[in-house]
């Protein structure tokens, strides 16, 4: 037996993603989304509304995007609850450390071991401030702590979250069940 519950956003496991920007003076944003993920090769798409961070989008045409972890959590959750337009020391209070991304015009947070260096390619579907921005991912920034000794990210170093859409709870992203492209090979 199946229950129905209508339309609902309720892809998961959605990312966490900080999204970083400056505004037109050079200081830093961060802001807190979920809905986003890869878009094509080398390409992400993230759904904003009206914020300080797609007016930075839209000025700069630079963002980068970060993934939220167990240790970031309290400061990443800030960053989404409180607006910069409001609280101008928003990031001095978030207590997140940044410096400027080598490849685009945006902050890098280092408290985030991984960091991706977006370009904006187009705004699709604009409406009241917001829109799908589509970025190309020009570089991929990782804190060297989460290395293996081959000089490869290794992701089980980096405590990823999700955040469930049904719940409301940001979830710890667990350990490994299978391997892709291998595991549905059994029944070839």
């Amino acid at each position: 037996m199946r229950k129905d519950f209508g339309p609902q956003t309720w892809a998961y496991p959605m990312p966490v993603l900080i999204i970083g920007t400056y505004n037109e003076n050079g200081e830093p944003n961060a802001m807190n989304a979920a809905w986003g993920g890869t878009y094509d090769y080398n390409q992400i798409m993230i759904c904003l509304s009206s914020h300080q961070t797609t007016d930075n989008i839209r000025l700069k045409k630079a963002l980068t995007v970060s993934f939220a972890t167990i240790e970031t959590i309290t400061a990443s959750d800030y960053v989404g609850v409180v607006s910069q337009k409001k609280e101008k020391d928003k990031i001095a209070k978030s207590g997140l450390k940044y410096e400027k991304a080598k490849h685009v015009d945006a902050p890098i947070f280092t408290d985030y071991p991984l960091t991706l260096e977006c370009e904006v390619i187009d705004i699709i579907n604009e409406g009241e401030g917001g829109g799908n921005i589509i970025a190309k991912i020009v570089n991929v920034s990782v804190d060297e702590s989460v290395l293996d000794a081959n000089g490869k990210v290794d992701t089980k170093k980096i405590n990823f979250v999700s955040f469930d859409p049904i719940t409301s709870e940001y979830r710890k992203i667990g350990e490994t069940v299978a391997l892709a492209f291998r595991e549905g090979m059994k029944l070839k």
